[in-house]
């Protein structure tokens, strides 16, 4: 059997028409770039998160590093952030001139442990992005608490919690601001690149709106130095059709999780996720911890099954990262996940022998000495 780990195209087939029509609109309407597809899409997402704004933009990157600027995070300031996230939060926290600053994260959730969050601020620190990994929250409450005290802003980077919950609250209403990336294979995916900032600060969704759209305030008159991070139309409006589909597919990949968690109870050298108190989890990624993760993923890829790993090199021992300095061992808990993650198959449209394939397999292969793989 073959199991893809992601399958976009099954997720079209059950849309295309409703897909088709809102592009055929677009197009009639010649609203390619910004415009009222995008202001729909905007107030349906802001609804949907339960903030009182978003703004539309170009990517993920381009959301996390817009909010940074509209809250001021400027040359020799310090954000703090985790290591195990794609390089795109580091990413944004640079191209403001600021230093990314890591701390750990913990065992259970694999996000920002707040324990060690306090010895990390300095009084260059302006602001805190804790990321929620894999389509589960960090722990907000502590979070907040801690950044509030020392007088800093906080920004959720989103981009793979389309719909998860703290405490009942959906992602992106849990701080100053949400960052979203709509990358094709999300929760909540464009067909191209798009991203969005939630927000209940109006000022400071001005104030993004403006820096998305070369800083202006109106066409031609620019109040600040900006740049062209508008979102498309087209990407406007397929959002809007896909977000009425979204709590029924973080449904089934719920289902798929627990399903998955079943199957492999009896693995013991398998560790599944673990959903923590706190939230309600929509497992954009699905990973499990293993031993010899590589020769697994060989294996699994040998008997038809795709897997992936998120991440293999957490960011502070990127080469890019280098001048900061950080060594291995400086974030333990980060560094084990990145050498034992194995992503399995994860969407809406798997099916229950796929998943039940997967996970006899994967229970096969890693009970079995290396050599016999």
């Amino acid at each position: 059997m073959k199991v893809p780990f992601l399958n976009l195209k099954a997720q079209y087939d059950a849309i295309a028409q409703e897909v088709e029509q809102s592009i055929k609109e677009v197009l009639g309407a010649c609203a390619f770039s910004g415009g009222p597809y995008v202001e729909r899409f905007e107030g349906e997402f802001a609804a949907f998160c339960g903030t009182s704004s978003a703004v539309g933009v170009s990517s993920g990157t381009e959301a996390l590093w817009l909010t940074l600027a509209a809250l001021g995070v400027k040359a020799g300031d310090e954000v703090i952030t985790a290591p195990n996230s794609f390089i795109a939060t580091a990413e944004a926290v640079s191209l403001t001139g600021a230093k990314p600053v890591f701390v750990d994260v913990e065992e259970g959730s694999f996000t920002m442990d707040p324990a060690l969050l306090e010895r990390a601020i300095t009084p260059r620190t302006k602001a805190v992005i804790p990321v929620h990994l894999f389509g589960q929250t960090a722990d907000m409450d502590p979070i907040i608490a801690i950044a509030r005290k020392h007088g800093l802003a906080v920004v959720e980077d989103a981009c793979q919690a389309h719909g998860a919950e703290y405490q009942g609250k959906r992602a992106g209403s849990l701080a100053d601001a949400g960052c979203f990336s709509f990358y094709p294979g999300k929760n909540l995916g464009a067909y191209g690149e798009a991203g969005g900032v939630t927000t209940s600060d109006r000022q400071l969704a001005d104030r993004i709106r403006m820096l998305r759209d070369h800083g202006q305030s109106r066409k031609y008159y620019h109040e600040l130095v900006g740049t062209n991070g508008r979102m498309d139309g087209i990407q406007g409006a397929v959002l809007s059709v896909k977000l009425k589909h979204l709590p029924a597919w973080n449904d089934a990949r719920r289902a798929h999780a627990i399903a998955y968690r079943h199957l492999l109870e009896g693995a013991a050298s398998v560790k599944t996720p673990r959903e923590m108190r706190y939230a309600r989890h929509v497992y954009h990624v699905y990973a499990v911890r293993a031993p010899g993760r590589d020769r697994l993923i060989e294996a699994l890829a040998a008997s038809g099954i795709a897997c992936g790993v998120h991440y293999p090199v957490p960011i502070h021992l990127q080469n890019a990262y280098a001048s900061l300095g950080k060594l291995a061992g400086s974030f333990p808990v980060a560094e084990r996940c990145a050498q034992e993650f194995v992503s399995l198959p994860m969407f809406p449209e798997l099916a229950e022998e796929q998943i039940a394939f997967v996970a006899a397999e994967l229970g096969r292969l890693a009970a079995a000495p290396s050599g016999a793989r």
